[in-house]
């Protein structure tokens, strides 16, 4: 295997470097210990052994290891942990582990204590069916008295994935048992199950350029080498998505094709289908991540890839904590066995099942009429909401494809403004919002930026995106 190539990515030897050091960050090895040799190394992650002494000597060259002569390479004491004082140890950090970024990491930038609040992908609370929910909260404590005084299976709730099995079946056109979901707490945490299982050091991910920028984060931490491919208005590079997975083997495709997170776009039903194939051919396990499904505004997006998928070889994530409440962490894993043993041991590890309150209470809320008028309402004022921040931003140099469905807008910006000077600018006026080299697996998307029209409510909204558009047309 040779230094990647194309499309920016970080060149073999930076990854064989971002490797050794976060092995030497989690005190894998100590100040001193010897490290493999240059040999050993290149057999176990089966690259050249060029790319390893490249790696090594980079290394050196930052003070991350020093070399006996004819005995190899050591860690230096600076680098291991508690060898140097925290600031100097972060300042020679690798990025995409916890090193310092021209930008903040988003969850600093979701705490930032903001009027105008476009970062969180999240709906205005006041949309939200909370009196609805106060009493269907009564409602499960009178017909489960003993709810909080017992677990959740590991699984989930059987009442819940029987319900939810046939949902999927009708809706959505998925076909599976009740014994092929799982209940985890948030697409987060189903995430990083699944990383947690199939994962192994320097093993391939590939993912969508710019994608949920967490998901990197969650591969990164398992020491993944990421691979991107472009997401655009009409799906994805079919042939540069197959030339990949011949090449690199990637063990999972990390997508949401639908109402895309930061872009809003949405993969059409012939690449959903020619995606399975691939998947089926390279033996890649697509991860699809469908938390915006619902929020759509005219018509119904096209079917999940899972509902063409006969060999196993996706692994289904419906989330709907974002338009039932946020605060109930409700997902649904689908997928089939022996991975769903897996996944189900990984959970037991982690948590050792969703709680089951939570479970109950949005069991009874979505098996209620009262969910679907509350459904067709909220995208009614969702399209409001991304209307009005349409409106504000014309005429400010900036452009964007207008999303027929979710929660966000990925906006271009003019040439001259770059997204870390909006940024600083913005903060000065109470304003946040992502930049988008943060959703960017390569961190080069300095022009865009992602906007959450979804949270702010509709007057905080219209003055934060006309704010936005003056600081905008002022630089």
């Amino acid at each position: 295997m040779n230094e990647l190539s194309g499309n920016g990515r970080h060149p073999l030897f930076r990854q064989v470097y971002e490797y050794l050091t976060v092995r030497i960050d989690r005190g894998e090895w100590l100040a001193h210990d010897k490290l493999p040799s240059v040999r050993l190394l290149a057999e176990e992650l089966r690259i050249h052994r060029l790319t390893v002494f490249k790696a090594y000597r980079r290394l050196k060259e930052d003070g991350r290891v020093y070399v006996k002569d004819k005995s190899g390479y050591f860690v230096a004491p600076a680098a291991a942990p508690g060898g140097a004082p925290s600031s100097e140890r972060s300042a020679k950090a690798v990025p995409g582990y916890g090193c310092p970024s021209p930008m903040p990491a988003l969850s600093d930038i979701q705490r930032m204590p903001v009027k105008y609040q476009f970062s969180q992908a999240l709906i205005d609370p006041n949309l939200l069916p909370n009196l609805y929910l106060s009493d269907y909260v009564k409602e499960v404590f009178d017909r489960y008295p003993k709810v909080m005084g017992t677990y959740s299976g590991v699984e989930g709730d059987d009442e819940l994935r029987e319900f939810l099995s046939g949902h999927f079946r009708v809706s959505r056109l998925l076909q599976a048992e009740a014994a092929e979901l799982l209940i985890t707490s948030g697409a987060q945490q189903a995430i990083n199950l699944i990383a947690s299982i199939m994962l192994t050091p320097m093993d391939c991910v590939l993912v969508e350029r710019p994608t949920y920028g967490v998901a990197l984060d969650i591969f990164r931490q398992r020491g993944a080498r990421l691979l991107s491919v472009d997401i655009t208005p009409g799906g994805y590079d079919l042939d540069e998505i197959g030339r990949l997975m011949e090449q690199y083997r990637p063990r999972l495709f990390y997508i949401n094709p639908t109402h895309h997170n930061p872009t809003g776009y949405t993969v059409p039903v012939w690449q959903r289908k020619r995606l399975v194939e691939l998947a089926e051919r390279y033996r890649c396990l697509i991860v699809e991540d469908d938390p915006f499904r619902d929020m759509y505004f005219a018509a119904e997006p096209p079917p999940p890839i899972f509902s063409y998928d006969t060999e196993g070889w996706v692994v289904y994530l419906g989330s709907f904590s974002k338009y039932v409440a946020p605060g109930l962490r409700i997902c649904a894993v689908i997928c089939r066995f022996p991975l769903m043993d897996k996944l189900i041991a990984a959970k037991f590890m982690a948590d050792n099942g969703t709680p089951l309150l939570n479970q109950k209470i949005f069991l009874h809320y979505f098996t209620s009429p009262r969910l679907q008028g509350h459904l067709a309402k909220l995208r009614i004022a969702l399209q409001v909401h991304k209307e009005i921040a349409e409106r504000e931003l014309a005429g400010t140099g900036c452009s964007w494809t207008p999303p027929q469905g979710g929660l966000n807008l990925w906006v271009k910006l003019p040439e001259h403004i770059p997204a870390k000077m909006l940024f600083r600018k913005s903060r000065e006026q109470s304003i946040a919002f992502v930049p988008g080299e943060i959703c960017d697996p390569q961190g080069e998307l300095k022009s865009w930026i992602r906007l959450s029209y979804s949270f702010a409510p509709e007057d905080v909204l219209r003055e934060g995106m006309r704010r936005l558009a003056e600081i905008a047309r002022s630089l």
